[in-house]
């Protein structure tokens, strides 16, 4: 291990100190204070790799490497903040991990006397998770124009702090968009046990997988637990227990090709001796086949209807979001494999079942989204874990592709240019 692998690990240990948890993983909601602190630290982190540090007005965190007075940059990295109680590499592995790349990728192009095209910029995107704040990727899509600026400073948390609150006196708002990106490259663990199962060192990630994500609302009446008769009740509770059941029951009639969750539930009054009148609860489906994915919309409708039946409750149920499969830009994944090639690492063509922030941005300019194996697919949980050797390949092959990209290695169009990129 060389020492620039050595004060990789160095840091991602000292990283994983903000917001730890006794069980080995991390606490770090957007803009709370551990979150907070870690982006301190990682403008510090910047400062000494000689980036300049700025902050974009939605909070999103860039360390810039201006090499070509006013060309635009490749944006490299992920997020720093997790969910309530997460592991320390998700999202946060990339952040590091482009710290490094961009910082290996302007030395060794200096001293190389390569003459770069474009600069280089480190990102640490603001409330990837969406735990805090809903929805997730806020920061990439205030940046991108999917969401505006108004509508995600305005969003607020379960305490009533709106974003625009809670980083007020941080110090961590500027106040201009950020800098202009002509490509973007992320480098995740995979969250999933397909590299890890395959031997693989690094997932080319071709294609998102289709969504639908659902706000459920249940309505009943409040009652009382114990006086009210058993034939009278109209219990939220109990529709959206069988709507959380009915999502289960449609990923096991359509076996590994199609994810469901219920990953929040708000129920009211939520008090031991009342029979709920309301539940809310957020639902999602996903599936790399989206035909599976709208005849789940299809028996997920059609079990609405039957809870408000059974039940005696009403159920309005609202798309939230959607998008079908998302493919990335083909020539950014023939770029990282002729990096991987060159690295002599091995490497596959993958999906993401999870969201990141390059799906955002490979809607505004061509990116590169990688993958990094997870030991035994865990993720979202302190039992997270990539190996060393893992996350050090990462890097190297991350740098690879920064590399290609600062080169000129893709066009603004996304064509590949090999010549450009070796």
């Amino acid at each position: 291990m060389n020492s620039d692998d050595t004060r990789f690990l160095a840091d991602f240990e000292a990283m994983s100190a903000f917001g730890a948890t006794p069980s080995g993983g991390v606490d770090r909601q957007a803009a709370t204070e551990p979150d907070i602190a870690q982006r301190r630290w990682l403008s510090e982190l910047l400062t000494g790799h000689g980036m300049r540090v700025v902050h974009d007005r939605v909070g999103n965190q860039f360390g810039l490497v201006e090499r070509v007075p006013g060309a635009p940059y490749v944006v490299v990295g992920s997020h720093m903040d997790s969910q309530p109680t997460a592991g320390r590499f998700d999202g946060a592995y990339g952040v590091l991990a482009a710290v490094h790349a961009v910082a290996r990728a302007a030395r060794d192009d200096a001293a190389q006397g390569v003459d770069p095209v474009y600069n280089l910029a480190v990102v640490n995107w603001f409330n990837e998770e969406g735990s805090r704040f809903a929805p997730s990727m806020m920061g990439s899509a205030v940046y991108t124009g999917r969401m505006s600026l108004e509508t995600a400073l305005a969003v607020r948390d379960r305490a009533g702090v709106s974003v625009a609150e809670a980083l007020a006196d941080t110090g961590l708002l500027g106040e201009d968009d950020g800098p202009e990106a002509a490509f973007c490259a992320e480098i995740h663990v995979e969250q999933g046990r397909v590299l890890e199962d395959s031997g693989t060192t690094i997932g080319l990630v071709a294609a998102c997988w289709a969504a639908r994500k659902y706000r459920i609302v249940v309505r009943g009446d409040q009652a009382h637990s114990g006086a009210a008769v058993m034939g009278d009740r109209r219990d939220a509770l109990l529709g959206a227990s069988m709507l959380v059941v009915a999502a289960r029951e449609l990923a096991d009639r359509f076996p590994g090709a199609l994810h469901t969750a219920v990953g929040s539930m708000d129920v009211y009054p939520n008090s031991p001796v009342v029979v709920a009148s309301r539940a809310e609860l957020l639902l999602d489906l996903r599936s790399e086949d989206e035909g599976v994915l709208a005849e789940a919309d299809r028996l997920l409708r059609e079990r609405v209807a039957t809870v408000e039946e059974t039940a005696s409750v009403s159920v309005e149920l609202e798309l939230s979001h959607a998008w079908g499969i998302d493919p990335y830009q083909p020539e950014g994944v023939e770029l990282a494999r002729e990096g991987a090639r060159r690295l002599g690492l091995s490497h596959r063509e993958v999906r993401t079942v999870a969201g990141h922030d390059s799906i955002n941005m490979k809607a505004r300019v061509p990116t590169v989204m990688l993958f990094v194996p997870s030991v035994e697919g865990v993720s979202h949980n302190e039992g997270e874990y990539t190996e060393d050797v893992d996350l050090v390949a990462g890097t190297a092959m991350l740098t690879e592709v920064v590399r290609r990209l600062g080169a000129g290695g893709l066009t603004s169009t996304g064509t590949y240019d090999p010549a450009a990129s070796n």
